[in-house]
């Protein structure tokens, strides 16, 4: 069973701003509230250690497409099969708009039980949300990394 989801949020910051915090993938602990740690194995590929309700999971992955200030796009490569995809958009010089799509084998009771009740995109959305305040108050302060 394949599950997948597709969420966006507008962010109150430039399309490089919010490129800049989400193409630095050791950032993605401070949005992201199952990824305990993303560890970059070379220019490519990542170590990612996720905490999940029942599970903690370990995996590969690797950057399959980045395009700067548009896209990034990953699949797994060890472990669990995961692939994605987050694309930035320029909706005026002060807002952007962060679409993310993700593709996904549930394994277990609890993940195809999160998978069948949208629970899964209910963690999407608040993940976004937390990615939107980092986000918004980088901008404020006028940085790109750092908040």
């Amino acid at each position: 069973m394949s599950s997948s989801l597709v969420e966006t949020i507008d962010v109150k910051a430039p399309v490089a701003t919010t490129w800049a915090l989400w193409s630095d993938v050791t950032q993605w602990p401070r949005f992201l509230s199952h990824v305990q740690r993303v560890d970059p194995i070379d220019e490519r590929r990542f170590a990612w250690q996720l905490s999940l309700p029942g599970a903690d999971k370990n995996f590969v992955a690797e950057l399959t497409e980045v395009v700067t200030e548009n896209r990034i796009a990953w699949k797994t490569v060890e472990g669990v099969h995961h692939a994605g995809v987050v694309t930035f958009h320029r909706i005026d010089a002060s807002t952007s708009r962060v679409a993310l799509q993700i593709e996904y084998d549930p394994q277990g009771f609890i993940e195809r039980v999160g998978a069948l009740t949208n629970l899964d995109s209910v963690l999407a959305n608040y993940d976004l949300g937390e990615f939107q305040k980092l986000a918004e108050l980088t901008a404020e302060s006028g940085g790109t990394r750092d908040a």
